[in-house]
């Protein structure tokens, strides 16, 4: 009987054993199966991370290389300015003293003229003259158009120089230049006016717009022609509404 007991409490206590070694068997795996989910969920994340990193490095290297091949561009075209802007000045001085040879010329010609005149020279010879004198006047007019369109070129130039090289100096107009505004593009707030290169104006010189003597707005000359330019309204500076006839003005007059 006694035995009997024993083998039962025997068996019960190897249940009891065979019962605990489950659970914590369980609870190991558990933690064994916790810790690799864990650990390929931070790989999984380490992955995407160092895949996003890769991303945004050749997106920052694409930037940069665009960057470089901007600052190259722009290194260029400021070249490309200076020696413009140098050669137009050079042409300009040539043509003054073309201008001041010819009108000594022209002068010396009066001269002669009048004291071939004086002298009782034939018709034909006076005509003869005359017609050199006209002709000597013609080539200085046209060597002074010249001149102007050269100093209007070389005022462009050096304005885009000027910007290039982030020199933000107000840019001077004559105080007596006067237009109008022609169209008005309320959307995109630009205008186009009745004065351009022929007139004075320069690129990215500033003016006023005015109505009855009161100030509405200013804006920033960003297209130039001939005898017209394009402006857009200088953000700050729209008091009211800009129409078609309004008055432009400098808005930095030469003293």
């Amino acid at each position: 009987m006694l035995i009997r007991i024993s083998l039962i409490l025997a068996v019960v206590a190897a249940l009891a054993v065979g019962v605990v070694n489950f659970v914590w068997v369980k609870d190991k795996i558990t933690t064994l199966t916790d810790d690799r989910n864990s650990q390929r969920s931070q790989k999984e994340q380490a992955q995407t991370e160092l895949a996003s990193t890769k991303k945004e490095l050749a997106r920052t290297q694409a930037d940069l290389k665009q960057t470089q091949q901007q600052l190259a561009d722009t290194q260029t075209e400021r070249d490309t300015a200076v020696a413009n802007a140098a050669a137009q000045s050079k042409r300009a001085d040539q043509l003054t003293d073309k201008l001041a040879k010819t009108t000594q010329e022209r002068d010396v010609a009066q001269d002669e003229l009048a004291a071939y005149t004086a002298s009782g020279l034939t018709a034909a010879q006076v005509s003869k003259l005359n017609r050199s004198l006209k002709d000597m006047q013609e080539a200085m007019e046209a060597l002074n158009e010249e001149k102007i369109v050269l100093l209007h070129t070389r005022d462009r130039l050096q304005s885009r120089l000027d910007q290039l090289l982030g020199n933000t100096t107000d840019i001077v107009l004559r105080a007596d230049l006067k237009g109008k505004i022609l169209v008005v593009d309320p959307k995109w707030d630009f205008v186009v006016l009745d004065i351009g290169d022929d007139q004075g104006v320069k690129q990215d010189s500033e003016l006023l717009v005015s109505r009855d003597g009161k100030l509405v707005a200013k804006v920033i000359v960003r297209s130039l022609e001939k005898d017209r330019c394009i402006a857009n309204v200088v953000p700050g500076w729209k008091l009211g509404d800009v129409i078609e006839g309004d008055e432009v003005s400098p808005a930095h007059p030469a003293s």
